[in-house]
């Protein structure tokens, strides 16, 4: 993605109703991914630095360093993955086989689902539970919608994702990759070969 394209895309939401603000400043960035433990693949950079989005479900950064209840927000839009991942262990017998026994103790089963979820790439929130990951650290991502253990792609790429999910046309200049780029471990979601007790 060019600034070109930012641009483009955000002249497309602002017709669609999203509503923005001045981009992040490079200071910003720093202030928000060392705050927030986050780093920001660079074509997601990039558009937060051409325009904010601050519209409802946008995650508005910048307000997240001035408002303790914005910065809460944004804290648990962070740990959703998370909390969904648990939520699914605990109600609904979820368990992947590379975690090993699972322990009769719900509370452990949480534990060893933290511990390797702490070493999984990270994501970020973009809009809703729609998610990008940060890893590996390029441009063209998928973006990935998360809602507990049942995980699919909203998008090949950060463009296809605004196309889908605010229904935009885009321009020929603007082509998203024919197929998703594969993540480690996410992809496991992805492609259906995660392991389910009780399937």
């Amino acid at each position: 993605m060019n600034k070109q394209t930012a641009r483009i895309l955000i002249n497309l939401l602002e017709k669609s109703g999203v509503h923005f603000a001045k981009g992040l400043s490079n200071e910003e960035v720093i202030t928000v991914q060392h705050h927030f433990n986050v780093k920001f693949p660079p074509d997601l950079r990039l558009f937060l630095q051409t325009a904010l989005p601050i519209s409802g479900k946008f995650i508005n950064w910048r307000a997240g360093l001035s408002s303790t209840v914005k910065e809460k927000q944004i804290i648990e839009r962070i740990n959703w993955p998370l909390e969904g991942l648990l939520f699914d262990i605990e109600n609904n017998e979820f368990w992947m086989a590379d975690w090993g026994d699972k322990p009769d103790s719900v509370e452990q089963q949480k534990e060893i689902a933290e511990q390797h979820y702490r070493q999984w790439p990270k994501l970020i929130p973009i809009y809703s539970h729609r998610y990008i990951p940060s890893v590996p650290y390029e441009e063209g991502n998928p973006v990935l919608s998360v809602y507990q253990t049942d995980i699919i792609y909203y998008g090949n790429d950060l463009a296809a994702y605004f196309k889908n999910e605010f229904r935009l046309t885009l321009p020929e200049g603007i082509k998203p990759p024919d197929e998703p780029k594969k993540i480690d471990f996410w992809g496991y979601f992805l492609d259906g070969t995660i392991f389910r007790i009780g399937d």
